[in-house]
């Protein structure tokens, strides 16, 4: 065995020196997926035949909303001008804010980044965001400027624009168009020349980085990581340092871009290792793989479990599907390490699960993730966000996610709120707009910079729940869709807020409720009534809708009931007639109101995301 361990560290060097581990980040849109693709074909790793848009986002959603959302890896060879072959292992990365985990996993696999700048459009929120994350991360950057084939390109604009902010000389971007394959040539060379080879000895034990997962039905939990020490032969018996648990692999591989066998793994690549294990829990992502027979003295230092956001509820609308809904929520939790959830009931929805989200587009995703590819037919409830209440006559401070779950305000002292350092970019002629769209949702003003000419960026603290909504939607309306916006947590400050509570029927019901600023209680307990009364529809019998907080009535709406035209076969004779047939009606229309339900539709509980601020 000794032997064998002597000769991959005599193998290895030289092969070390030729592997090159980068990733792509960028803006959302700013062309990742294309750069991708096109360094796939230049490479000889696809095919023509094989070719389609977007190789690497395998996902109907992805390909749908034009979205990177799974990090994705792919072992490319590349023979470069000075005559040697390279292996290139390319983890593509999500450029949407809420994806920002997931870029941070990808970079810990890496040591050298391929920062992408649309020509038309400079950097951006999520550009600035991503270059900061790759700098901590100690990465070898390289700056690509892309698009160059479009009538509003501005390369060299752009090209200033990266060196004013990363310091990297203009002249050393490089200019391409994905689209057209112009250029592609030079950011493979750039790779080989400026990406350092990875380290680490292939003689001592195995530590491997779990930076991504997935759940294959067959092959169990399949690990994607990237081998920093020692190497992996099949057959080997793994540990995950963690939580202890062995077993031995039944399958490892690379990828290319389809999962391909391989008999061994060594230090420097990127690989998966599939597991055979069929629980979520005993492989997480950040977690280090080792050999068990000779296992290494500590773990990789991995990286810190992301705190979820935004809160909401998810019911299935059958209740036997609840089981399912388990299972599915799972599996996505496999794929997604920033999803959290716990069960939770409703007396309007039954049983369901409590969600934690990084945001509302990943909230989207996951929703529909959920209904597509499990086929489950789901009611969300409005999302709300995480917050602390100091109680008022005993030392405690106890953190709430759902207004259901808010103590009686006598007994709360004061109650505190999420805040977001944000950061928009945007042209300076919308600075007026965006200042009055900031100053409507709370925000304070901290800052702001002129990154280039005629670009601006404004820094706010603004609460995380007036962000939540359509913050971003609204944002990128008043600015023709010319700003960007990237945020993080500033900490929770306490604020004068209340729980709005929505009673149909005179019954409470509790997924509809919220905490709101007290200035806005008003207007926003009418909105939501207003649109309320045209979403529930008619019964038999008359149903108020109210809004409330505490035990004051803040807005009321009636639904008008469904009337029978009693009156129709009466044409004269004594009005005392009439008067009994009414009077019968609305005895019978009173006893129904005591035994009836009201429905509420899903959109009702959607109804609280469109109470705009205008």
């Amino acid at each position: 065995m000794l032997m064998n361990w002597t000769q991959f560290a005599i193998i290895n060097p030289m092969k070390r020196s030729h592997i090159r581990n980068f990733c792509i980040i960028a803006h959302i849109d700013h062309g990742k997926s294309t750069l991708a693709d096109r360094l796939l074909q230049a490479t000889g790793t696809i095919t023509d035949r094989e070719m389609q848009e977007q190789v690497l986002d395998n996902m109907d959603l992805e390909r749908e909303k034009g979205v990177t959302i799974k990090a994705s890896a792919v072992r490319m060879s590349y023979t470069a001008k000075d005559g040697q072959e390279y292996e290139m292992n390319l983890i593509d990365t999500p450029g949407h804010v809420d994806f920002s985990y997931e870029v941070s996993r990808a970079l810990q696999g890496c040591e050298g980044a391929i920062l992408v700048v649309d020509a038309t459009q400079g950097i951006e929120a999520q550009t600035l965001a991503n270059l900061y994350l790759a700098i901590n991360a100690g990465l070898e950057l390289i700056p690509v400027i892309n698009k160059i084939d479009l009538p509003a390109a501005m390369p060299d604009d752009v090209a200033q624009e990266v060196e004013h902010i990363t310091g990297i000389p203009a002249e050393d971007a490089i200019a391409i168009s994905a689209k057209t394959g112009e250029n592609i040539e030079a950011v493979l060379e750039a790779v080989v020349k400026h990406v350092p080879p990875p380290k680490g000895d292939s003689a001592a034990p195995l530590r491997a980085l779990v930076f991504d997962s997935h759940y294959d039905s067959y092959k169990g939990v399949i690990a994607y990581v990237r081998v920093f020490e020692g190497s992996l032969s099949r057959r080997q018996w793994v540990k995950m340092m963690s939580n202890e648990v062995s077993v031995e692999p039944i399958e490892i591989g690379i990828f290319g871009p389809a999962m391909k066998p391989t008999d061994e793994l060594t230090a420097g690549e990127v690989g998966y290792i599939a597991t055979g294990l069929k629980t979520v829990r005993e492989c997480r992502v950040g977690d280090t793989i080792t050999l068990r027979d000779m296992p290494a003295m500590e773990p990789l230092p991995g990286y810190e479990a992301v705190k979820p956001m935004v809160f909401a509820g998810f019911y299935p609308t059958e209740g036997e599907d609840y089981a399912l809904l388990k299972d599915a929520l799972e599996r996505l939790q496999l794929n997604d390490a920033a999803l959290v959830f716990e069960p939770e009931t409703s007396v309007a929805l039954n049983f369901g699960f409590r969600c934690g989200f990084l945001g509302m587009f990943h909230m989207e995703i996951i929703q529909e993730r959920l209904e597509r590819e499990y086929d489950l037919d789901l009611v969300a409830t409005a999302p709300s966000v995480r917050y602390e209440v100091v109680m008022a006559h005993v030392d405690e401070v106890r953190v709430i996610q759902s207004p259901a779950e808010l103590p009686d305000e006598s007994t709360i002292a004061e109650i505190r709120e999420p805040w977001m350092h944000v950061q928009i970019f945007m042209p300076d002629e919308y600075f007026g707009v965006v200042m009055d769209l900031a100053m409507k949702r709370r925000g304070e003003l901290v800052g702001q910079e002129y990154p280039a000419p005629g670009r601006v960026v404004l820094k706010y603290d603004i609460p995380l729940a007036e962000l939540i909504i359509d913050f971003y939607d609204r944002l990128k309306s008043a600015t023709r869709g010319y700003a960007s916006m990237d945020y993080e947590f500033a900490g929770y400050r306490v604020s004068d807020l209340v729980k709005l509570d929505v009673l149909v029927n005179k019954v409470p019901v509790d997924a509809l409720a919220m905490i709101v600023h007290s200035d806005a209680a008003y207007n926003r307990g009418q909105k939501l009534v207003t649109q309320l009364k045209k979403l529930i529809p008619r019964q038999m019998f008359e149903v108020p809708i109210q809004a409330a907080t505490g035990k004051r009535v803040v807005s009321r709406a009636n639904v008008k009931a469904m009337r029978k035209d009693v009156l129709a076969k009466c044409y004269g004779g004594d009005i005392t007639r009439k008067r009994k047939l009414l009077e019968k009606q609305k005895k019978g229309k009173k006893r129904m109101k005591m035994i009836g339900n009201v429905e509420v539709p899903q959109e009702a509980f959607m109804a609280v995301l469109r109470i705009n601020d205008d």
